[in-house]
């Protein structure tokens, strides 16, 4: 629903300089509209630049009316608040934005069409998109494991760890070498970026893994996948790990992780393993004992974006060491290296 040249406003009240803006930073790195606006009060007066490591600058702004004089077409819901529901104080907002014309991007679990379907004019819509649509997929039966490319899952040591910036700094690495590669969105942010995916944890359990396969043989034809990641097997409220791993029947993983972490953001009490010891975790339960499709981790993902320079240079360098493996900042240095990890996959299946 999203059109490319549709100019946006994200709303991310409380938010931005939060783990909780990724979605409004991930739309503000990779989509293609243009930004008119930020919605945060805090920093009201700023602009992103101010604020997060991109050089964009997109002005910060305290309410709708305001971000309203730099024009816009859509408002994009861009915070991810615990649990995925919408505040009640945000139906004050929406309601704004639609008696402003405009139309709204909802990544939450609370649909917004029953709502609010009757009042949208001509040219208003509502994109709900943790709504799964079409028919219920088929339940997963291994048929991606058949398939003779490259499917490399997007895992994580916890939540916001980078698992869909770092897909797609890979899928565009490879893409920039010849290769024929897609980025498989499976969250809210992926998808309104791409325009297209699942949301994942938004289906029946018995669905999800069918859901992933599904998207998988669809792109059959590619030479490499790149699936979105969504939480981690650490995390003791995640469920949505496995179906990603059993319905691509991933024959490779990329990790991600944050550096200097050393204790889940939430809850803090469970300690993260040595990163060794989480590979040898997934791996582990990617094969099941040997009775499904195995898949190594063949490269790191760490965030580094409060580091300076040579300390991110640093831990690269002894995560390397610590691992065997490839280790790389994606979104600060790029995704080549993961990208050759994956392509010398390839050359030796």
């Amino acid at each position: 629903m999203l059109d490319a040249t549709q100019r946006v406003i994200i709303y991310a009240e409380a938010a931005m300089s939060h783990q909780s803006s990724k979605m409004a930073e991930g739309i503000l790195r990779y989509a293609r509209n243009p930004v008119t606006a930020v919605i945060d009060s805090r920093h009201a007066g700023k602009t992103v630049r101010d604020l997060t490591d991109m050089d964009l600058d997109v002005p910060v702004v305290a309410t709708l009316d305001e971000a309203m004089t730099w024009g816009a077409d859509v408002l994009i819901l861009g915070t991810a608040p615990s649990g995925g529901r919408i505040p009640p104080d945000w139906y004050d907002v929406i309601d704004t934005a639609l008696d402003h014309g405009l139309s709204v991007v909802n990544g939450l679990h609370d649909a917004l069409v029953p709502r609010y379907e009757g009042r949208l004019g001509d040219s208003q819509w509502i994109w709900d998109i943790r709504t799964p649509v079409g028919d219920l997929p088929q339940i997963s039966m291994a048929r991606a494991a058949t398939l003779n490319n490259i499917r490399c899952a997007m895992v994580g040591t916890d939540m916001a760890v980078g698992k869909k910036s770092a897909g797609i700094e890979t899928w565009r690495a490879l893409r920039a070498s010849g290769a024929d590669a897609a980025f498989l969105a499976t969250g809210q942010t992926g998808i309104c970026i791409m325009g297209k995916g699942i949301p994942v944890d938004a289906f029946r359990v018995d669905h999800a893994a069918g859901a992933v396969e599904r998207m998988v043989l669809e792109h059959r034809s590619r030479d490499y996948l790149l699936i979105e990641g969504q939480g981690s097997l650490l995390h003791p409220g995640s469920t949505a790990v496995l179906p990603l791993l059993r319905g691509s029947c991933c024959n490779a993983m990329i990790l991600c992780h944050r550096a200097g972490m050393k204790k889940l953001d939430c809850p803090a009490d469970v300690a993260i393993p040595p990163i060794p010891a989480v590979i040898k975790l997934y791996e582990a339960v990617s094969q099941a004992a040997g009775a499904l499709t195995a898949a190594k981790v063949v490269g790191i993902a760490l965030i580094t974006r409060d580091m300076a320079r040579d300390d991110a240079s640093e831990s690269i360098d002894a995560l390397e060491r610590e691992t065997g493996l490839p280790v790389q900042d994606p979104v600060r240095f790029g995704g080549h290296r993961l990208a050759r990890a994956l392509m010398a996959l390839a050359d030796r299946q």
